[in-house]
């Protein structure tokens, strides 16, 4: 062993400071958002009202609250904000994962988390300039970029691109959910046109769809053929991931509206097909359910061009997190994506990479005690490189950028 390794080395007992360490200080990449960039406008979520009003919060409302959807829904967004608050943090301890992230928003923006109204929170941030909001919050997660999720199928969107600005910290993904998962008059050669039209004006990263648990590949159905003549080969010829999110059981109650949906097992002979067809394609997947998680890195295994990612939805929980983590990392060492925040309101990157930095923490500090029992040195600097590999490297070398 050379001196300067001498010197880096990492006791056992220092393994999980030094992990925190190193992972409180690398920026992250965050490669899944539902946020958007300031040009956007009102698309641009943030503020004590949208924490409070996001579609998670409103399930657990009405778990713990007599009202009806509908009586819900006739409310302002003011008026909805308040009656969670009163209910789920005041009639209630805020327990859950989701209420937790707002106590630990408001009190890393230097607010006190138990006040009895809104009104001091939202006084906080009318003052708040956008711009310089988005900088705090950014440093505050400890977040470099974000990737937004941008639908060519949504005229408010779509009118705003030509008057945007580029900024360095959104970057695009396309997102194909409607013309995959949808009827929309487009023949292939015409939407292969409009897809490619769209992923050069955007710069996307990648191509992306959500797909039900139900999805199977390839099958008798328009899905498959745009899939086999249309994405597939503009994904090859842009040089760009399909990224595939699978399971999700769409409004299973709608009178929940975003919160109506749910999660179910999938077939991922679906990934073998794809995975072994178009050996030229790169996949980024996540999965909804938790019984696919393991049948997932088994994949990952065999096809060298699937890169699973992140914990996503009801996956994204520290208990979910800490064991799809230890199990990616027994299985593909660090060839993988841990986490995206899935973030719809700019505020809660801060809780969502709080959290991922805190649950990752005693799971990547485990398996260095375990490589040094073994009877290897576990350096800083290779701790450093493995979480720039986790937080930022894989992912920019996957989409070749």
């Amino acid at each position: 062993m050379i001196r300067s390794e001498v010197l880096d080395t990492v006791e056992p007992s220092r393994l999980e400071n030094v992990v925190a360490e190193v992972l409180a200080s690398t920026p992250v990449i965050d490669i899944h958002t539902h946020l958007f960039a300031p040009g956007f406008g009102s698309l641009s979520l943030w503020g004590i009202d949208h924490l409070l009003t996001y579609h998670y919060l409103e399930a657990e409302l009405f778990r713990n609250s007599t009202i009806q959807s509908d009586q819900y829904w006739r409310l302002s967004t003011t008026e909805r904000a308040d009656l969670i608050w009163r209910t789920l943090f005041l009639e209630n301890t805020p327990l859950s994962e989701a209420t937790r992230g707002v106590i630990a928003v408001l009190h890393d923006l230097g607010l006190d988390a138990s006040e009895r109204t809104l009104e001091p929170y939202r006084a906080f941030f009318r003052e708040r300039k956008l711009e310089e909001h988005i900088d705090c919050v950014f440093r505050l997660s400890g977040v470099e970029s974000a990737v937004m999720t941008n639908d060519p199928l949504d005229p408010e969107e779509t009118s705003l691109w030509d008057a945007i600005a580029e900024d360095s910290r959104f970057h695009a993904s396309l997102r194909l959910d409607r013309i995959l998962n949808q009827e929309t008059g487009h023949s292939p050669a015409d939407a292969r046109q409009f897809i490619e039209k769209w992923a050069v004006r955007t710069r996307a990263l990648y191509l992306a769809v959500s797909l039900p648990d139900s999805f199977q590949f390839p099958a008798e159905d328009r899905r498959t053929r745009l899939l086999k003549e249309v994405v597939l080969p503009a994904c090859r010829d842009l040089n760009v991931p399909l990224s595939l999110m699978i399971g999700v059981r769409r409004q299973v109650n709608p009178a929940l509206r975003l919160a109506g949906d749910a999660s179910g097992r999938a077939d991922l002979r679906s990934f073998e097909n794809l995975c072994r067809d178009f050996p030229d394609n790169r996949f980024l997947v996540s999965i909804l359910s938790r019984e696919n998680q393991h049948e997932l890195c088994v994949y990952a295994r065999k096809f060298a061009n699937l890169m699973p990612f992140g914990c996503w939805w009801f996956l994204n929980n520290p208990s979910m997190v800490e064991e799809i983590t230890r199990e990616r990392l027994e299985m593909l060492g660090t060839s993988f994506i841990p986490q995206h925040s899935d973030a719809r309101i700019l505020e809660q990157l801060i809780y969502k990479w709080r959290n991922t930095r805190r649950t990752l923490a005693p799971v990547l500090a485990r398996s260095y005690r375990a490589l040094a029992e073994d009877g290897r040195t576990v350096t800083r600097a290779a701790i450093e490189r493995d979480v720039q590999r986790l937080f930022r490297t894989n992912f920019q070398t996957w989409t070749s950028r």
